[in-house]
């Protein structure tokens, strides 16, 4: 079920008092949406704390299916018994729609995103968390080349060893990456699987299956492991929410090999499902404060660290997660700390 922005920003300025969310200040009076917006973009030009939307569309759940906006539509702020309210005027002469809570059916194509998910579907086609190295050693591996080739490319056949699921033909070819340890505690919590390509299953003798190259980002080894595709696709109506439980810890790694993290960056954090994380969840990150050399005293003086920036959680295992930078004041690095909003 998808849920828009519209209707949820009309609730939650509705509920201003009772859910202490506040307008922002220098919000506009109209808005017109144009291509490349996203629902939280949106929401932050009319809230102070665009994350705090769903928890007001929670407090109302007569609404079933609210309005989609779409490039062209108009949001148009108004005050009704001292209380704001949106209106929608949509684009190209579609008239103007008070929002109101009851159901509407509206088609979804090309309606805005909640939030890029061009930026996160393009990034998970390419990487995925083992939470253990035994499942990562335990998978289906390149046993062969055709013609005895260390190196395959699309096209070529080459041999796997292992235990194939006999329901399954296709499956995605990774490399193991990096090994993470918490930087606290040192302990294990995964693996980053680059996938490197994939194939599909033409011929099984034994333990041994034949497979055909179907794509590779680049030369695939000996040695690379076999994994089905995860099943868990992305939502494109993400409910932005604070964590139900105290999050404390840290980015430990940019998966795209960046040093400098902004918007729209995907990062990989030190906390999971097994921390109470969720997908959907927004945490606060706290650019890490500079140890620096007091000059009267001579003592070395850590500077405080500072707010700097929003994340959302997309993707959660047990021992890690991947977020999305939604913001940022100032350029994010590895090692710098989240936190609840």
């Amino acid at each position: 079920m998808r849920k828009s922005l519209l209707a949820l920003l009309m609730l939650a300025m509705a509920g201003l008092a009772q859910a202490q969310v506040q307008l922002k200040d220098g919000y506009p009076q109209r808005y017109t949406v144009v291509r490349g917006d996203t629902l939280w973009d949106i929401s932050g030009k009319f809230l102070r704390q665009p994350w705090q939307w769903p928890q007001l569309w929670h407090a109302n759940p007569q609404i079933a299916n609210p309005d989609l906006i779409y490039p062209g539509d108009s949001l148009v702020l108004g005050f009704v018994d001292g209380q704001p309210q949106l209106m929608i005027e949509r684009g190209a002469s579609r008239g103007t729609i008070k929002l109101s809570p009851k159901v509407r059916t509206t088609p979804v194509a090309e309606a805005i995103p909640s939030i890029p998910l061009e930026s996160i579907n393009s990034f998970l086609l390419t990487n995925r968390i083992m939470d253990s190295a035994e499942a990562f050693n335990a998978a289906p591996y390149i046993v062969a080349g055709n013609a005895e080739r260390v190196l395959s490319g699309i096209g070529d056949r080459i041999y796997a060893r292992g235990a194939f699921d006999p329901a399954q033909s296709v499956y995605g070819i990774f490399r193991q990456g990096k090994v993470y340890t918490d930087p606290d505690t040192q302990e294990f919590l995964g693996i980053n699987a680059d996938n490197i390509g994939g194939g599909e299953i033409v011929a099984t003798e034994g333990d041994i299956s034949t497979l055909v190259l179907q794509r590779s980002r680049e030369e695939v080894r000996l040695g690379d492991r076999l994994f089905s595709d995860e099943q868990r696709a992305v939502n494109s109506t993400f409910f932005p929410s604070a964590p139900q439980s105290d999050i404390h810890g840290v980015i430990i790694d940019v998966p795209r090999g960046v040093t400098q993290i902004g918007k729209y960056d995907v990062v990989t954090l030190n906390r999971g499902t097994r921390d109470g994380l969720r997908e959907g969840n927004v945490l606060a990150v706290y650019k890490t404060g500079e140890t620096v050399r007091d000059r009267i005293t001579g003592e070395q003086v850590k500077v405080p660290d500072e707010r700097s920036g929003l994340l959302m959680v997309f993707r959660t295992y047990e021992k890690l997660s991947y977020g999305l930078i939604l913001n940022a004041n100032r350029s994010l690095a590895v090692m710098d700390k989240v936190g609840n909003p």
